[in-house]
């Protein structure tokens, strides 16, 4: 089954990545900034590197500093790399993570892009999985992600990975999805649902246990209170590319976008959002954010 969910993954972000979705489309502008990126934050990368597929900002509560390494897992496009890489410098690195082929090209097409023409010296993509990083162990200050973690079928292995690539005192700070409770049968068993980040999800207190058995201390879960329907919105927008009319006056997550996204994954967005229209996924789900420390000895 690990292999099914990885393939559906893969296979569902390389379609989202040969989209046209970018902070130029209002819908994947809001649910950014729903989830706490700034209109300063998104001006200052490249626009193709956000395509609203955030559940938090982990880089706003990662305390980067000048100097450090900080690794991205799944970093997609490359937004919260370009983000980290402001943050440590010229003298730091941000390495971004993806197992997708086609969000490791796109966010290296970013990279080499960069801003007002200036392409970034100070960041790196690798194509590779979570839970198998190409990093030395104690090589790392920081390691983010966002919205990713949810999508492992191993999550225990990912922690303990990214234990052993943190140097001692070493930090995750991580924006991710979990539960508040038990998901409903018909939702906790859809592959759709795992791919949406939703089923793949762990109970909170399990997700805080698996970071202790890897070895970090302390580690703090806040629920941020965020509202996981407008990612529900999003889909909509992006299974229904056929028109560009707006669902109502102050509704700019709800914008029907005009994008490439109509093709393989249509039919999977618009199965997903009648799955979840059924029930309200706040009531189970939490957008969280996860801070973690790899003690020092």
């Amino acid at each position: 089954m690990s292999k099914q969910i990885e393939q559906a993954v893969q296979d569902r972000y390389g379609s989202i990545a040969a989209s046209k979705l970018s902070s130029e489309n209002r819908g994947a502008r809001a649910i950014a900034e729903a989830f706490g990126y700034s209109g300063d934050d998104l001006a200052s990368i490249p626009a193709e590197a956000n395509m609203g597929l955030s559940c938090g900002n982990p880089t706003a509560h990662a305390s980067l500093r000048p100097g450090e390494t900080v690794v991205d897992l799944g970093c997609g496009g490359g937004l919260d790399v370009f983000l980290a890489a402001a943050k440590v410098g010229p003298e730091g690195r941000a390495i971004g993570i993806d197992m997708t082929p086609e969000m490791i090209e796109r966010a290296r097409r970013n990279a080499a892009k960069g801003v007002d023409g200036k392409p970034y010296s100070n960041v790196e993509f690798h194509l590779a999985m979570i839970d198998k990083l190409p990093l030395p162990a104690g090589s790392v200050d920081c390691v983010i992600s966002n919205c990713v973690i949810n999508l492992a079928p191993d999550k225990q292995a990912v922690f303990r990975e990214i234990a052993r690539v943190l140097k001692p005192g070493g930090r995750m700070a991580v924006s991710d999805i979990a539960l508040k409770k038990q998901l409903p049968e018909e939702v906790s068993s859809d592959l759709l649902a795992y791919v949406g980040c939703v089923a793949g999800a762990i109970l909170i207190d399990d997700y805080h246990q698996g970071l202790r058995d890897a070895g970090f201390d302390p580690v703090e879960i806040i629920d941020t209170g965020g509202n996981l329907n407008v990612y529900g919105e999003h889909e909509i927008e992006a299974a229904d590319c056929s028109t560009s009319a707006t669902k109502g006056a102050g509704q700019s997550a709800m914008t029907v976008m005009q994008t490439s996204c109509c093709g393989p994954d249509t039919q999977s967005a618009r199965s997903l959002v009648e799955l979840l229209k059924r029930y309200n996924i706040n009531d189970y789900a939490a957008s969280v954010k996860v801070y973690a420390i790899k003690p020092r000895s």
